[in-house]
């Protein structure tokens, strides 16, 4: 485990950004980790998980959560149109809003419900065919489109491409944040998160360096 670790480097980007000390959240990436690993690091105080799959946040995080109050999980990963509904009684946040379909969805199940998480539009900075995402193109009508639903988007999210230099990417979805006054930026991962900071992230998604490789989650 090396969370301290991890967070003891968060802070140091934040200073040589000339950012606040606790400007960057730490979403510790708990996806097909085991139950014990994920334990250890609440034990030590950690509260902001994040999580690829619906299913299996549902399994492992309502036990988890009695146990250890005040936690918080993040979808991170795809969302389906039909575990939308599951996913807004889930997670406080969904990085992952993508296209119209679910908009519109998540849109309804907040006119029902009267409350939603807070969304992240994710955006394909690399226009990869194989990757979620708007383009970046596309991104400003899309979150306009957003806001005339009334659904409370904060940020934006993006994952570069595997063989890319990322701060090109973080560089680009910062762009697209200012011009639509978003404040929340979830960019950067185990291997680039100080470069994400240093670009305005809010949201770095750590999970290899702080629980080590990914396991079949085990009871």
């Amino acid at each position: 485990m090396a969370l301290s670790d991890v967070l003891d480097r968060i802070r140091k980007a934040e200073a040589r950004a000339g950012r606040p000390a606790g400007s960057v959240r730490l979403v510790a990436v708990s996806k097909q980790q085991p139950i014990a690993r994920i334990r250890a690091v609440l034990e030590e105080g950690h509260r902001l998980f994040g999580e690829n799959r619906v299913q299996e946040a549902a399994d492992k995080w309502p036990e988890l959560r009695s146990a250890f109050p005040g936690t918080e999980v993040h979808l991170i990963g795809p969302l389906q149109t039909n575990k939308a509904r599951q996913a807004v009684e889930l997670f406080e946040a969904i990085h992952s809003l993508d296209r119209p379909r679910l908009a519109r969805r998540l849109a309804d199940l907040l006119q029902e419900r009267g409350t939603s998480p807070t969304l992240f539009v994710q955006v394909n900075t690399g226009e990869e065919p194989q990757k979620a995402g708007v383009l970046p193109a596309d991104a400003d009508a899309f979150i306009e489109t957003c806001r005339k639903m009334e659904l409370p988007v904060v940020g934006l999210m993006c994952i570069p491409p595997v063989n890319e230099e990322p701060s090109l990417h973080f560089a680009l979805l910062a762009k697209i944040a200012r011009r639509n006054g978003l404040e929340c930026l979830s960019m950067g991962m185990s291997g680039d998160f100080e470069k994400a900071i240093a670009f305005g992230a809010t949201h770095v998604r750590v999970g290899s360096a702080i629980f080590g490789p990914r396991e079949v989650p085990a009871r």
